[in-house]
């Protein structure tokens, strides 16, 4: 398949991604590029100077919220990708809500409790929607510890136990790398 074709493919295709930090800003770039047709980003947070060592920002953006800022870098790279921007701190219903007509859902958040919230609503109200999570990217090194595997409609990227503490912060190559991991997973999906 071209790429020409891989667009072709593409186009009509929706993902959510929830959040917008450095797994979903960094995911939702690698999307656009290839030509996903429409992205539906959620986040309630604003773009903070800590922020620009791993997330898909620029020092201009500081302060502004994520999901405008991150609708403003998509259009620059690929206008073609029709964004979608909730500016909210999601919970169990607005997930479905959101994201009820997703081909394939991201999620991207920081908390644990938060991912296993996604999880848990993906299974029980969007039971037929691909949900790609990151777990565990924190810290530098130790690339070949970072897999995806899948688990009936969820796939987990990243090495499932380096979870961000003051020891091991989140830096962008690794981040970088799941997050990157996360777009050709959701990749994999579209295009089988």
């Amino acid at each position: 398949m071209n790429f020409s074709q891989i667009v072709e493919k593409l186009k009509n295709k929706t993902v959510g991604i929830a959040g917008c930090g450095g797994l979903g800003s960094n995911c939702a770039v690698a999307l656009a590029r290839v030509g996903v047709g429409k992205l539906i980003i959620a986040d309630f947070d604003v773009i903070e100077e800590s922020n620009l060592n791993r997330q898909y920002y620029f020092h201009k953006q500081i302060g502004e919220s994520k999901t405008t800022s991150l609708k403003e870098n998509i259009r620059l790279i690929n206008p073609q990708v029709k964004v979608e921007a909730h500016n909210i701190k999601l919970d169990s219903q607005s997930i479905i809500d959101i994201y009820k007509n997703c081909d394939v859902v991201v999620e991207a958040f920081d908390k644990p409790e938060m991912k296993q919230m996604i999880i848990e609503a993906a299974i029980t109200k969007l039971p037929d929607t691909p949900l790609v999570v990151g777990l565990g990217m924190a810290g530098w090194g130790d690339n070949n510890s970072i897999v995806c595997r899948q688990s009936d409609n969820i796939y987990i990227c990243g090495d499932e136990k380096k979870e961000v503490s003051e020891e091991l912060p989140p830096l962008a190559p690794r981040v970088g790398i799941v997050a990157n991991m996360q777009a050709n997973t959701v990749l994999e999906i579209l295009l089988k």
